[in-house]
């Protein structure tokens, strides 16, 4: 199955940029060493493969998923090989003290890429899952990016979300806050990010649900009034190595809008998803009809669906990569865009957001509104809609 075909595309995004950029990025892998952190999740495994391709001096790659980093060795032995330089991975979360004792015994590496985070718009159902967003998202990168000052690193990169321009979910916001964070840091290494579209197909997300529910003899359900942009997993991992390799201090890369980068509804990706596998999608009014004819449907060539418009909280009603008073670059490359920062400090801001969530973790009880309030706080112009409804009530 075509992924690019089930997402409207005849070809890959930054084939140009590549192509153009090759020969340099082929001279400046070779000759470097990376640690990929949060390397074993879609992203991140597309990234880790596109340096490993690139016969590095040293790859080393770190997650907490144990089962998934298996099967990024597996994936790159049976893809590519090996290579002459140090390849190795470890199972360890970057918050713990075996990461720190992990950094201290090494440390030497030329580009650190931070592209672990808690991504779904769901984990903010609940002020326990919101803290460790906060976690992940925000602190645990400060943490990382301050243990790669202090050993000397040449090039940090993290990666952010599209979601964190002019954000309406928490998810969103935690990273518009990291990237706070991120300037803060930036007098003292060469920072860069990438803000994304949705990664077709990535681990957790709705259409690799659509795997799972095919898998599992599942109606298929999606929103029918949602539009997003979608890059496949192999155009995320060229976008986070062209900006790690490339991106000057403070850039945030960004797919450039094209013919070929459109809008789409999930619904529209699952009538084309399910056409390619030989089955009719048939609409049910409701859940109990979709349970219901999965027993006969797919016997007869069709597939039970539940289309419907969302009303789930953090929904953002479009898409878009950068901010109207965010400056930008639309020159340097043929498909990728860049936003350029200048050195701005919120330190006051970013002094009130530890000390306010340090305060909540001491007190060891928060609420999610203690937590909404103080995003309000660092954005004031935050668009959060709470609904009432999450997408964990939902089929």
């Amino acid at each position: 199955m075509d992924i690019l075909e089930l997402i409207g595309r005849k070809q890959e995004l930054f084939v140009n940029d590549i192509n153009n950029h090759e020969s340099l990025l082929k001279d400046i892998v070779s000759s470097s060493k990376f640690l990929v952190i949060g390397g074993a999740g879609s992203i991140g495994q597309a990234t880790t493969k596109e340096i490993f391709k690139r016969n590095p001096k040293k790859l080393h790659v770190v997650d907490i998923s144990e089962n998934n980093m298996v099967e990024l060795v597996r994936d790159i032995r049976s893809s590519f090989g090996y290579i002459d330089g140090d390849f190795q991975t470890f199972a360890l979360d970057i918050g713990s003290l075996e990461y720190d004792a992990f950094w201290e015994s090494d440390g030497d590496y030329d580009y650190v890429l931070n592209l672990s985070a808690l991504k779904h718009v769901r984990s903010e159902k609940d002020p326990y899952t919101l803290m460790r967003m906060i976690d992940v998202n925000v602190f645990n990168t400060d943490k990382t990016l301050q243990q790669a000052i202090d050993k000397g690193v040449k090039k940090y990169f993290c990666v952010s979300t599209d979601k964190a321009a002019n954000p309406v979910n928490m998810m969103g916001a935690s990273k518009r806050i990291m990237e706070m964070f991120l300037m803060r840091r930036s007098k003292d290494i060469i920072i860069s990010t990438a803000r994304f579209a949705n990664v077709a197909f990535s681990d957790g997300s709705l259409l690799h649900g659509f795997n799972k529910r095919i898998e599992k003899k599942q109606p298929i359900v999606a929103p029918n009034d949602i539009k997003r942009y979608f890059v496949i997993p192999k155009e995320s991992g060229e976008l986070c190595l062209m900006s790690c390799i490339f991106g000057e201090n403070r850039d945030v890369f960004f797919p450039k809008l094209s013919e070929e980068l459109h809008l789409i509804t999930f619904a529209e990706i699952a009538e084309r998803y399910l056409k390619a596998l030989g089955f009719e999608p048939y609409l049910c009014k409701d859940e109990d009809e979709a349970r219901m004819l999965i027993g006969t449907l797919p016997k007869e060539g069709k597939w039970p669906c539940l289309f419907s418009s969302s009303d789930t909280t953090g929904e953002k009603d479009f898409e878009e990569f950068f901010t109207d008073n965010e400056v930008l670059d639309m020159e340097r490359f043929v498909n990728l865009g860049v936003i350029k920062n200048d050195l701005l400090i919120a330190q006051d801001k970013i002094n009130l957001f530890e000390s306010k969530i340090s305060q909540l973790k001491n007190d060891r009880r928060w609420s999610k509104e203690d937590i909404v309030d103080l995003f309000y706080e660092m954005i004031p112009d935050f668009g959060h809609k709470e609904t009432g409804k999450y997408l964990d009530s939902k089929m």
